[in-house]
Formats: C-alpha cells, structure tokens, sequence
C-alpha cells in the first residue's frame, strides 16, 4: 500500500511540475521583434491601431530622432532604443518603456513618446532584454523583475549624457509601467512615474491571465517554481506595491481603462491606495472609454494634456 501511495504521489506530483511547465512556456514566452508586427515603423513614420480612426499620428512624427545601443545593469545584456533629444539640451529626459511582447516600434509607446517630445521633452524609448533587437537572454519575460534593471541602465546612459539625475522621469504601458515602478523603487535617480495600465501584483495578474487564457490557476505556485528552474526568473523578488512606498517624495500618475480585460482596474486602484498609504505624491486618472493602453488612442487630447502637464509639474522645482 505504501509503495503504492508513493508512486501515486510520484505521478501526482509529476503531472503538476509538467503541467506547471507547460503553462510557464505559455504564459511567461515572448516572441522578440515585435513578434515581426510594426515593420519599418520609427518616430518619423508610424501608425496608430486601425480601429483608432480618429487618433492623429501627425503632430507626433518626428525625424529628430538616433539609433542607440545601451548597456543593461546586467552584464551581457544590451539594449537596443531610440534616442529623441530635446531642442534644449537642458530638458528633462524620459525613458518610455514598452509591454510585454513589445518593441520600440509599437504605436503604444511611439505615441506618447511623440507627445513628450512635442512638449519638449527628451525622449529615451528602449527595448527590454527579449524584447525587439535587444539582447535575448532566454526567450521569457520576467514581469519587471529583472527588466527592471534594464531601466537603470538606460537611466545610466541619460546620466553618461549629461542629463541629471531627479530631472530623468519614466513612461511605462503594461509590464512596461509595473517595469518602470520597480525601478524608480530601486532608484531614486527617478524623480517621476507615469503607469500606463500596470498591474500591482504580478503574482495576481499571473492568476488573471491564466484565466482569461483558460488555463488553470492552481499551478501558480509551481509555475514560479519552474520559472527559477527554467530561467533563473523569481517572480516574488519584487512587488510592485512595495516598490511604490519607496517613493516617497517623488511623483506618481497612474493611468488606466476602465474596460481594461486584461489588468482590471482594480489594479490602478490598488496602487493609488498604496501611494496614498505611503504618503507619495500620487494621481489617478481612469479613462472610462478605455481598454488595455487604449486611452492614448481613444482619448488623445486629454491623455497628452495629463501626461505633459504630470512631468511639468514633476520636474517644476528640479
């Protein structure tokens, strides 16, 4: 009877791992490139979504713009991005940073990038580590917990020219938002945070997406498991929640749809709560007619008022 036990629970066991396996593989890969989508998109010649019929790319194009290639803070990783300098060499500088199975040339993140430099701003836009032309490391995203320190490096290389710290802000959509939190947690070379759509629990938003996959919730767990086994990937080594209370005395906006069927709102939510728990200088805008990153493009007038008069004020006594 024991020996049978045993082998049940051997069996058990190792149809959870490997199911756990799978849905890793499913959920946490990610195609480089774009996934070949946006080819021969730049700052100088892009397109919103097709259903964004109104949205107006034109005030936004722009041919003032270089190929950089910027180290990561890991050693081995380099980042591929696009480097929109400013008229005055004196502005500050945001690093706008993509979503999961995003790219530089995604219209999600060329459209406020546009609407920064319009507002004269400098503009970094990088590809994270797997993502675009950037270095892969091994074909899985991290959910910010390594990527992170993607962020950082390109904060270095704003630093490296001439930009000073606490007058270098991030912009981030998706992952890209959870991203850019974490490493305005860890530095505090940040001095603002635009979210566009982040999650604050990447362990619930895991939760979420399996669902909305139809996959099962239950190897959650396991799933972390062979993400460090898999990838050396630890998915609870940073908690965007947690990373908000190092903010304090820094600036926060957390954008989002209400709509969203990806990261529900509740999200957004939660993180402005934890803001105000943590006594951070926090605002929240929830776009009614917006889904998943949609209010750039459904609600373009009002998002580059907010988004250009954050970072003003953000930076108004740096």
């Amino acid at each position: 009877i024991m020996a049978i036990l045993l082998g049940l629970a051997i069996l058990l066991g190792s149809l959870y791992f490997g199911a756990a396996a799978v849905v890793y593989n499913v959920a946490a890969s990610v195609p480089a490139d774009c996934d070949g989508n946006y080819v021969g998109y730049s700052p100088a010649d892009w397109s919103p979504p097709r259903w964004a019929t109104d949205f107006d790319p034109a005030p936004y194009l722009t041919t003032a713009y270089e190929p950089v290639t910027i180290p990561s803070r890991d050693a081995g990783i380099e980042l591929n991005g696009w480097w929109l300098p400013a008229d005055d060499p004196s502005a500050p500088a945001i690093v706008v940073v993509h979503g999961r199975g995003g790219c530089v040339r995604h219209p999600e993140v060329l459209a406020p990038a546009g609407m920064l430099q319009a507002h004269g701003y400098s503009v970094l836009l990088i590809d994270l580590r797997d993502h675009g032309a950037s270095t892969i490391e091994d074909g899985y995203y991290a959910g910010g917990m390594e990527e992170y320190r993607d962020v950082m490096g390109a904060v270095d290389w704003l630093i490296a020219h001439g930009v000073p710290a606490q007058r270098i802000g991030a912009l981030g959509t998706s992952m890209g938002a959870a991203t850019a939190i974490i490493a305005a947690g860890e530095d505090e070379r940040i001095a603002a945070v635009w979210a566009d759509s982040s999650y604050a629990d990447l362990e619930r938003r895991m939760r979420e997406d399996l669902e909305q996959r139809g996959l099962p919730t239950f190897v959650v767990p396991a799933a972390n498991f062979m993400a460090r086994l898999i990838s050396g990937d630890d998915f609870s080594s940073h908690r965007v929640l947690d990373e908000v209370f190092e903010l304090d005395g820094r600036d926060l906006f957390i954008a989002h749809g209400a709509l969203d069927d990806a990261t529900y709102v509740s999200h957004a939510h939660e993180l402005l709560a934890a803001a105000q728990a943590a006594g951070v200088d926090a605002d929240m805008w929830v776009d009614v007619s917006a889904g998943h990153v949609d209010s750039v493009f459904l609600s373009q007038d009002e998002y580059e008022a907010r988004v250009g008069a954050f970072f003003e004020g953000a930076f108004a006594t740096s």
